[in-house]
């Protein structure tokens, strides 16, 4: 008799991690069943009842395979953890399951669904699976002293500054989430301008790949800031979880604030999406980008109802956005995915900014925040969310036409843009729209070519990946800011939706 029950597309995901993640096709399912069950553990909210539902094109697994229950000896790599994995889920939990084999199936099912579901919408083919594992499964954990203790990497760091011709001394260090931050005094300034050319050098003598060494300067005389990253196993997760916590400060406040995780020291990042007013966002596959537009759509749904914000969402891929079909802050027709109804719901916000235009000249006020201000229009801001701007460019460059007009004129009617794509390129990103659209968030890209498209500078290319982002709003700062985005689960985005 079966004990876990899948569905037809938890086999499939399965399957695509056994012949593209291991490469092995005949390798046992029990292998990933258990990497999803780990990955489920590493969320701190607890899977729902929706994984319950046992469907017949599914299929059906025994804990003798599973956890290896009953089993004394190694059978075909198969061990009896079952004890241990019932502990780790009664811990989990807080409850005892071992007096409830029921409830333990039960929940041991829920938890290797959602993990199956959290590698299908976080792993992509092409992303090697082992370091996909221990990006998802290990960074965040203290593993205990590292095997290089904090004197030797400093040690380490001004071997390598004096290789590349540069003589300094550590003032400081800061960690952060995923950064250490040293501050160096540099006795001659001439050095300052051999550390910047020498940046690509350094990063390749101190081990890291693709990863670059970010320099900014300070305002203490000859000491300059420089931020090195650490090993993934010892990042911090930056958790959903503090939204909530946070959106209890905001809500009532008639701004769009959107808090997207950390800066590099540690600190809370938020900003104005009314002073942005209009928001590119780019970057390459596995970046983070399309978690980075949930931070943005989660922050808005926490802090404000339907009557002060609705969202008109564009999701060509139709999977990004499907979580939010039904929520009440929808405008228009709900989430759209044909081209042809997006045009249409673009030059019906066109005709919307048009419309809200000449109430403002009728109320004497240049702007929607005047007009709410001195109680003169109570009109609904607009966030107009494009989930995969290139694909839709490829299909129709007409969409550009109404896309500029609202990037110019929108911005006083309280429509506010925000594009997104995993190709940033002169082709997607115009020059009109570029012009017209000042702030930008950047995340890993695989050219600094892409890096220019999106920010008009180099860096994005050097970023961590995983949710590591340049953030160039002009409004909050004249230089890029570099933020690590908070992890959002699929649960997050579900506790968020029941709450609306």
């Amino acid at each position: 008799m079966a004990d876990i029950f899948t569905s037809k597309a938890d086999e499939l995901i399965i399957d695509q991690v056994l012949q593209y993640g291991f490469s092995s096709a005949k390798a046992p399912k029990y292998t990933v069943l258990r990497l999803a069950l780990a990955k489920s553990l590493r969320i701190s909210t607890e899977p729902n009842d929706s994984f319950d539902k046992n469907e017949e094109d599914g299929a059906e697994y025994t804990l003798a395979v599973l956890t290896g229950k009953t089993r004394d000896e190694d059978i075909n790599g198969i061990r009896d953890f079952d004890d241990a994995i019932c502990a780790l889920l009664s811990t989990y939990h807080n409850e005892d399951l071992f007096s409830n084999l029921k409830r333990y199936k039960t929940l041991l099912q829920r938890h290797i669904r959602r993990g199956l579901y959290e590698i299908k919408t976080s792993w992509n083919r092409s992303h090697d699976f082992i370091v996909y594992l221990q990006e998802e499964l290990f960074a965040g954990l203290d593993f205990g002293p590292s095997q290089q203790s904090s004197t030797a990497i400093e040690i380490i760091l001004i071997d390598a500054l004096k290789e590349i011709g540069v003589s300094a001394e550590i003032k400081n260090k800061i960690q952060g989430p995923r950064i250490d931050r040293y501050f160096l005094h540099l006795p001659n300034i001439q050095h300052f301008d051999q550390l910047k050319r020498g940046l690509e050098k350094l990063a390749f003598r101190l081990g890291l790949q693709q990863e670059g060494v970010f320099i900014h300067s300070t305002s203490e005389p000859k000491v300059v800031a420089m931020d090195i990253p650490r090993s993934r196993q010892n990042w911090k997760t930056i958790n959903a979880s503090q939204i909530p916590k946070w959106a209890e400060q905001e809500k009532g406040n008639e701004r769009l604030t959107v808090w997207l995780g950390e800066d590099v020291l540690g600190k809370p990042f938020t900003f104005d999406l009314i002073d942005t007013p209009h928001l590119l966002i780019a970057g390459t596959t596995g970046s983070g980008k399309s978690i980075c537009l949930h931070a943005i759509l989660l922050s808005l749904l926490w802090t404000q109802s339907s009557e002060n914000l609705q969202l008109a969402l564009c999701d060509p891929k139709q999977v990004e956005l499907a979580h939010y079909e039904h929520i009440p802050h929808l405008y228009g027709k709900g989430v759209v995915h044909l081209i042809t109804d997006v045009m249409e719901l673009l030059e019906q916000l066109v005709d919307e900014m048009e419309r809200r235009n000449q109430l403002l000249r009728e109320a004497g006020v240049s702007n929607l925040t005047e007009a709410i201000q001195q109680r003169k229009l109570q009109l609904p801001r607009i966030v107009v969310v494009v989930e995969e701007l290139a694909d839709l460019m490829m299909q129709s460059r007409e969409l550009e036409t109404p896309l500029v007009r609202l990037a110019q004129k929108a911005r006083s009617t309280g429509i506010h843009l925000i594009l997104a794509t995993q190709r940033p390129d002169s082709v997607t990103f115009s020059g009109l729209l570029r012009t017209n659209i000042p702030s930008r968030i950047a995340l890993r890209v695989q050219k600094n070519t892409e890096s220019r498209i999106i920010l008009d500078e180099m860096g994005a290319e050097q970023l961590l990946g995983s949710g590591d982002m340049l953030v160039k709003i002009p409004q909050v700062s004249t230089n890029a800011i570099r933020v690590h985005g908070a992890y959002i689960s699929q649960d997050d985005i579900k506790l968020c939706l029941r709450n609306l």
